[in-house]
């Protein structure tokens, strides 16, 4: 059974939808910026991956709608770009117990933040009745069941900055069992608030110092200091190929196999040698039944921190062997999106696959020599290669990679 992505729903800093979306990570053009002062969170950011404000009465209606976190406000609009541009509409082209949902992500803390200041100044009558349907992890895809009339498999998935991408792999699964014939996969995040932009900040996890926000985030640079923490949902519709066909829809591309490992290391940090995430990257091959030697394309992890760097560099060498595979990271542009990042990257990859074009890490100035690879810089690079592979990874050591393939029936 073969995975399709015949939908993607990107609303991300440097745009909306795929067009935009992809055009920016081509031309360079970074969605990174200075929070402005009425910000939440612009006290505690220097720099950060901002949308526009949203008004939740224009995506939902009902007496909780003031209180839904951002997450699921994010969640219903990509889930309604993703299925649009599937072409699909469940209950016509697909039956509801037919289809699945699986949203990944940390939840809605910045409501779970502002309920628990709200009671210490108000007291208990100050706390929403409705505080849970804006904190819970599974929200996002409750509310885009409940809009849908989705009646199948239904979940959420909390691994750390791997969200998105576990949520993507567990609908191969889905998938590849017969328990569905679509799922609408990927994640929604909304971290930037005060008190979760300070742990990172507190921890010195965050670029810092930078003139030009746009420069601030810089993977495998050797003048790299941290991530920046961004804002933003994507998500894809995955179909089973037969269904796809029966239906007369096309697809980016195909999830052609997948790989998940635990690093059992660290709470936060890699494992220096790379190891887990090597493990994740040939289980990924090896589902694929595709040697190392066939993939031509790597967008990596790559956030902008030292060790998580030069420990996803050692992976890829260790299966690709040393400037063995082009490689380029897009956080560059779009900053961290943590649990959506791996989603983003995907759907990137799989227009670098469709398009014949390789998104360059933009930044990449002065490669560090702890990171040795054939790294795309300063312009896309044209390539005709079939497979391609997506790394995302998660504090508590969570790996997981995809590999995409070629649509056999392509967008055209």
């Amino acid at each position: 059974m073969t995975a399709v992505i015949t939908g993607m729903g990107l609303y991300t800093p440097v745009g909306r939808g795929v067009e935009a979306t992809f055009a920016a990570l081509c031309t360079g053009r970074s969605g990174l910026a200075r929070p402005p002062a009425e910000h939440p969170a612009a006290g505690s950011l220097e720099v950060a991956g901002l949308l526009p404000a949203i008004d939740p009465r224009s995506v939902s209606s009902g007496p909780d709608t003031r209180v839904l976190d951002r997450i699921v406000l994010l969640a219903l609009l990509t889930a309604a770009d993703a299925l649009a541009d599937a072409g699909l509409e469940v209950g016509r082209d697909v039956a509801a117990e037919r289809a699945a949902v699986i949203v990944g992500g940390v939840g809605g803390l910045a409501t779970l933040e502002t309920q628990v200041l709200t009671r210490a100044a108000r007291g208990r009558a100050g706390v929403s009745p409705y505080l849970l349907t804006g904190v819970l992890p599974n929200m996002p895809s409750a509310r885009i069941a409940i809009r849908h009339g989705i009646r199948g498999y239904s979940s959420s998935v909390g691994t750390a900055c791997a969200s998105g991408v576990q949520a993507v792999a567990d609908a191969v699964r889905l998938l590849q069992t017969g328990e569905a014939d679509v799922v609408l996969c990927g994640a929604s995040e909304a971290p930037l608030f005060p008190t979760f932009a300070d742990t990172f900040g507190n921890a010195r996890a965050l670029a810092r110092g930078w003139a030009d926000p746009a420069a601030a985030s810089r993977p495998f640079d050797l003048r790299r200091n941290g991530f920046v923490l961004a804002e933003g949902a994507a998500l894809l519709v995955l179909e089973n190929a037969a269904h796809a066909v029966a239906r007369g829809a096309t697809g980016y591309a195909e999830i052609a196999g997948y790989g998940v490992t635990t690093d059992a290391y660290h709470p936060t940090a890699p494992r220096p040698d790379g190891t887990g995430a090597a493990e994740s990257i040939r289980r990924a091959l090896a589902g694929g039944r595709v040697p190392a030697a066939e993939v031509g394309y790597v967008n990596a992890h790559g956030t902008g921190t030292t060790l998580g760097d030069i420990a996803e560099t050692t992976a890829l060498t260790e299966v690709f062997g040393a400037n063995g595979v082009p490689v380029s990271s897009t956080k560059a542009l779009t900053g961290h999106l943590l649990g959506a990042s791996g989603v983003l990257e995907t759907a990137a990859t799989a227009l670098a696959l469709g398009r014949g074009l390789l998104p360059p890490t933009w930044n990449l100035d002065d490669p560090d020599p702890a990171c040795p690879a054939d790294h795309i810089r300063k312009e896309p690079r044209a390539s005709e290669t079939g497979y391609a592979l997506t790394n995302s990874f998660g504090f508590g050591g969570q790996n997981v990679s995809l590999l995409l393939g070629r649509a056999t029936r392509p967008r055209t």
